[in-house]
C-alpha cells in the first residue's frame, strides 16, 4: 500500500530531485524540467511549480539557503533539499519504482462503457485514436533517436521510452479491439441490446 505523503503531487518529486543535484531558485527548476523535458511526464505550469515549492518548504523538504538579487531580475529565494527532503525522495522514488500503483486512465473510463457507442462509430473513433497514437509514438520515436545521436546517456531516456512502450501496447490493443467490434456476432449482439434506441 502507498504511503501517504506530505506533499503528494508528483512534481515535488522532480523538484527534490533536481534540487539534490544543486540549489536553485523556481525559475531555474522550470527551465530545467523544460530543457530536459522532463515537464512530459508531470502536469505543471509555473503557478503549480511555485505552489509545489512552498509546500516542501512548509514540509521541511527543502530550505531558503539564499535570495538573490541582479540589477535585470527580481528578488529570487535559492532553495536547497534538507536531509529530510533526500529521505523523501529516495524513499518515495523506490516506492514508485517497486510497486506498481491503481491508476485511472481516462480510457479505461470509456472503454468500461464503450458499448453504448454503436460498433460503425466505435470503429471510426477507435481508427482516429490510432492515427493519434501512431503520430505521437513516431515524435518519441525521434525524440529519442535525436537525443541519443546527441550523446544523451539512455538512463535519461528511459520515461521516453517507457512512454513509446506503452504507446506501442496500446495501439496493438486498439487495432484488435477494431477486429473484434466488426465481427458481425457483435454487430448483431449490439443492434439486439442497443439498437433499437438509436
Amino acid at each position: 500500500m502507498a504511503k501517504r505523503r506530505k506533499v503528494a503531487n508528483p512534481l515535488a518529486l522532480a523538484v527534490l530531485a533536481f534540487l539534490l543535484m544543486e540549489p536553485m531558485h523556481p525559475y531555474e527548476l522550470g527551465r530545467r524540467l523544460q530543457e530536459t523535458d522532463k515537464d512530459r511526464s508531470f502536469k505543471y505550469n509555473r503557478g503549480s511549480l511555485y505552489m509545489v515549492v512552498k509546500q516542501l518548504r512548509k514540509a521541511g523538504f527543502i530550505i531558503e539557503q539564499e535570495t538573490v538579487r541582479d540589477t535585470q531580475r527580481p528578488e529570487r529565494t535559492v532553495y536547497a533539499l534538507t536531509d529530510e527532503g533526500r529521505q523523501e525522495l529516495y524513499d518515495w522514488l523506490r516506492e514508485l519504482v517497486a510497486q506498481p500503483q491503481e491508476e485511472y486512465p481516462h480510457f479505461g473510463v470509456a472503454l468500461s462503457l464503450l458499448s453504448v457507442l454503436s460498433p460503425i462509430e466505435a470503429v471510426e473513433l477507435l481508427g482516429r485514436r490510432l492515427t493519434a497514437l501512431t503520430a505521437e509514438a513516431d515524435e518519441i520515436r525521434a525524440t529519442v533517436r535525436s537525443a541519443t545521436e546527441a550523446g544523451v546517456a539512455w538512463v535519461f531516456l528511459v520515461e521516453e521510452e517507457y512512454r513509446l512502450a506503452v504507446l506501442d501496447a496500446e495501439c496493438r490493443f486498439v487495432t484488435g479491439l477494431v477486429e473484434s467490434l466488426k465481427q458481425p456476432d457483435y454487430v448483431r449482439a449490439w443492434q439486439e441490446i442497443f439498437g433499437r434506441g438509436t
